[in-house]
């Protein structure tokens, strides 16, 4: 009982996290898309977006506690920028996540949905709002980069509903989900040609087989 309660007040604090899977690769989306990074996926997520391709993550008790020092560690070893992903990393406290990878020269992304309210010190923050749980107002006034996932028509109206609530500074993105590709990519390119604030984002991990 003493070990957990202990566990418990680490894991509200955000000295240990449920870390589902940490690699080197380089970044394929967004702004920050071909830059090498650091992605610390964490566990746990109650979005449920029917299309998410790391459903495994939702579950966070199939995932290991681990130590901020040793994500840090392994993060610093072999990067300078790390980037926080989930599952929804935001379900945690990610104060002491952020402070330690700074102490240690890394820069700070996230990519969240922005449905729970902002921790963290990030240099970069890439909202990816979902229909089923809203962003919260500090990740609308957060975010530098808005990032709405195209999976059908309505989704350019959800899209433009998300924007006129970001600030007025965030980029603004549109990607297509990935098994729709062929039939949402020609509609996107129009909606951008015809709305020129919006850019598309491409999955470019994707098309160059890395994770």
């Amino acid at each position: 009982m003493i070990q957990e309660n202990l566990e418990n007040k680490a894991l509200t604090e955000g000295r240990v996290l449920p870390l589902m899977e940490q690699f080197y690769t380089i970044q394929g989306e967004g702004f920050y898309s071909g830059h090498a990074a650091y992605f610390i996926r964490l566990g746990g997520c109650d979005v449920g977006c029917h299309w998410c391709d790391v459903k495994e993550s939702w579950d966070a008790e199939l995932h290991p506690l681990t130590t901020v020092e040793k994500i840090v560690a392994d993060a610093s070893a072999v990067a300078n920028l790390a980037v926080i992903t989930g599952g929804e990393p935001l379900m945690y406290n990610l104060d002491y996540l952020t402070k330690k990878l700074k102490e240690a020269g890394l820069k700070t992304n996230i990519e969240t949905s922005g449905a729970y309210a902002m921790s963290g010190d990030f240099d970069w923050v890439c909202l990816s709002p979902k229909k089923a749980k809203l962003p919260t107002a500090s990740a609308y006034a957060a975010a530098n980069e808005l990032k709405v996932v195209i999976y059908n028509k309505h989704d350019f109206i959800f899209a433009e509903e998300q924007a006129a609530k970001v600030n007025k500074d965030a980029l603004l993105l549109l990607q297509t989900e990935w098994s729709k590709r062929a039939i949402m990519m020609p509609l996107i390119i129009e909606y951008v040609k015809k709305n020129p604030q919006w850019k598309i984002s491409l999955q470019t991990h994707k098309y160059l087989d890395i994770p």
